[in-house]
């Protein structure tokens, strides 16, 4: 096992720069999660950390060592790609064993390997198995197992199940996580899923255009965005950002330019007409008398909570309730966010206001 650094890393493709100045510490054992939109920079960075693309600028070390003239096979990491990449015409046995074997690998070596990581994945009656035969959790797992055996310092996972149905891609969360905290070997794992990034990560970092974001622990950064992208990106349903100014006709509150209103915890230093998001998230958000008047517009009951979209002036508000609720579109509720939980951000650069 082994820690990653990456410093001040850059990536050009000519005149036209994806990565900008990227610093990231990542400590031995730890679980780190890129997360962020298509295009952000992601996967690019997790191939320059893995040798497979140039670094225009700046170092990426692991263990200690710089490795940006090592190749790939040399910087003692396993990568599990979107793909599986199996060979068809190998057994599920015969696939994971492949780099012992190109390594020249003790036989008796590559099958204790072999077997202890089928053990761990529940592969054990599958090693006879070719690809074709298997579902396609079975071939990931395979393919985590064919990482596994390398007994590598570094895992890298490049968005692993995306090709994976929804009830599945919930399963293989799980099993990822806990053969994490089985290994602790130093694992790097890149995903568009936010969720998959909250449920699994120690650190998560947040990208955007090729800029690191915000990063941090999963809760840190749902509790305390960095600023408005790290807000709407992370949690589902995303936060309610409402844009409008600070008034303070009376009573400290908010004036949306949809026209709503919304309270203000009190004792807030903001300037008289300060151009500002009001952020709050939808389980924050109670059912209460005297509260804000909302019309209903839509109602989402999932069985665990209902989510009900409501429209204050010509703004959108979503309210996640894990209460039973009989409303329909077109009625009328009086709504009051936790002022407690509330989020302010700038109107002109998006940063959080403390």
């Amino acid at each position: 096992m082994a820690s990653v650094s990456v410093t001040n890393v850059r990536k050009s493709y000519g005149h036209f720069e994806v990565l900008h100045g990227v610093n990231i510490d990542i400590e031995d054992g730890e679980f780190v999660i890129l997360v962020g939109p298509s295009g952000c920079g992601k996967s690019t960075l997790l191939r320059m950390i893995a040798g497979l693309e140039e670094i225009s600028g700046g170092d990426v070390a692991i263990g200690g060592k710089v490795v940006n003239d090592v190749e790939p096979k040399s910087r003692d990491i396993a990568m599990v790609f979107q793909s599986y990449a199996l060979y068809p015409h190998m057994t599920v046995e015969a696939n994971m064993g492949f780099s012992l074997r190109l390594a020249k690998a003790p036989k008796e070596e590559t099958q204790r390997r072999v077997r202890g990581a089928a053990q761990i994945l529940g592969l054990e009656n599958l090693l006879d198995r070719y690809p074709r035969n298997l579902s396609g959790g079975q071939r990931q797992r395979v393919a985590m197992g064919r990482a596994i055996v390398r007994q590598p310092q570094v895992f890298l996972f490049d968005e692993p199940l995306s090709n994976l149905d929804a009830k599945l891609r919930v399963q293989m969360r799980s099993e990822i996580k806990q053969l994490h905290q089985r290994l602790r070997t130093t694992t790097i794992y890149v995903t568009h899923d936010q969720i998959e990034a909250m449920t699994m990560a120690d650190r998560i970092v947040v990208m955007r255009d090729g800029y690191v974001e915000q990063i941090g622990s999963p809760l840190e950064l749902y509790d305390r965005p960095a600023n408005l992208f790290v807000a709407g990106f992370i949690g589902s349903p995303g936060m309610n950002l409402i844009r409008g100014k600070i008034s303070s006709t009376g009573a400290l509150e908010f004036v949306a330019d949809g026209g709503g209103r919304l309270p203000l915890p009190e004792g807030l230093d903001l300037t008289q007409g300060a151009e500002v998001f009001y952020g709050i998230r939808p389980e924050n958000i109670s059912i209460s008398e005297g509260g804000i008047d909302a019309e209903v517009v839509v109602v989402e009951p999932t069985g665990a909570e209902t989510l009900i979209v409501s429209r204050i002036g010509q703004d959108n508000l979503v309210m996640a309730l894990r209460e039973r609720v009989s409303a329909r579109a077109g009625e009328r509720l009086s709504l009051m966010p936790d002022l407690g939980r509330l989020h302010l951000f700038d109107g002109a650069t998006g940063r959080r206001l403390e």
